[in-house]
């Protein structure tokens, strides 16, 4: 307890107990409360360094269970990555080369992933760097899966392509014993001069069956204004299109749809020709090509060479 204090009083000549206000009294233990406020608060401090608190301990936890969280994530964007790349590599390589297409643009290969600023206000780089890498991903997938829809466009008009070029004879002729003239410059029949024949001769009776080569509409059915009698022509698309003429029966209207192997007409003798025969052209953009060179889907290589052997014989044409 505080010693009580007493002063001398003069005219009593005794000594008097000082009693202190309730004010002064507080004012003189405003410094001793300041001090241990002081000295508690230094304490404090320092042994912050060194001492956590539950809360700080419980955050520290959570902490790193996050970190753990955040470096698996971070493998597995590794793995995503890894598989994209030998995506992207198999889809430029590859696939691309295979249906002739253009390599894709860089722009879109590698699209950028936002302003500089999009990551301003993430303080952790851990989690901005994991955001940019998940942005950047994204993006590559949804090229990557745009990329794969043109191929897939690309493969199904690859598909339609093939279907549709001319690639087998029209008339049924293993032996070759029909090829009667082939294409190039040959003695004209009725004229006895040398003439460009825009296509091959097919010698057959009467009446023989003849196929589309390949899918197509028929662009051009019944007799036409030249020599070439009755006639039909199909429009294959890719800019190509084949002609049957000297028919005898045409069994196909005009914007019929054919596939190829189907039956269209009969071989004849109408226009000027010289005997029944099939004069049959293949034409791309519209100029006359070389017809074997479209019998691949028929022959063996053995029988093609023994057919480019037949072509080029400089013999006389039936029309």
């Amino acid at each position: 307890m505080p010693k009580s204090r007493y002063r001398f009083n003069p005219e009593t000549l005794h000594y008097e107990k000082i009693e202190l206000t309730l004010k002064e009294r507080i004012v003189r233990a405003l410094p001793r409360v300041f001090a241990v406020m002081i000295i508690t608060s230094f304490i404090i401090f320092l042994l912050s360094d060194f001492i956590d608190t539950p809360q700080e301990l419980q955050l520290k936890r959570e902490n790193s269970q996050l970190r753990f969280h955040y470096e698996m994530l971070n493998k597995r964007m590794n793995e995503a990555e890894q598989a994209l790349s030998d995506i992207q590599r198999r889809d430029e390589n590859i696939y691309r080369i295979i249906f002739e297409a253009e390599p894709l643009a860089d722009e879109y290969r590698n699209p950028g992933v936002g302003g500089i600023n999009k990551y301003k206000n993430i303080d952790l780089d851990l989690i901005a760097e994991t955001s940019k890498r998940l942005d950047a991903l994204s993006r590559s997938m949804v090229s990557q899966s745009m990329s794969y829809d043109d191929i897939i466009e690309l493969a199904q008009m690859k598909k339609k392509f093939f279907r549709s070029v001319p690639a087998i004879s029209p008339v049924s002729d293993r032996n070759f014993k029909r090829f009667a003239s082939g294409f190039g410059y040959r003695i004209h029949p009725i004229y006895k001069t040398r003439k460009m024949h825009t296509g091959i001769d097919l010698s057959a009776p009467r009446g023989t069956k003849v196929y589309a080569t390949g899918d197509g509409k028929v662009v051009k059915s019944g007799k036409s204004s030249g020599g070439y009698g009755k006639v039909i022509i199909i429009d294959h698309g890719f800019g190509y299109k084949s002609l049957y003429a000297h028919m005898h029966t045409v069994d196909v209207k005009r914007n019929h749809k054919v596939k190829r192997g189907e039956f269209i007409g009969t071989i004849g003798n109408t226009g000027r020709s010289i005997a029944p025969h099939l004069h049959y052209e293949v034409r791309y953009n519209d100029k006359p090509v070389d017809p074997v060179n479209y019998y691949f889907n028929d022959l063996t290589p053995e029988e093609y060479e023994q057919m480019l052997i037949i072509s080029s014989r400089p013999n006389q044409s039936f029309d």
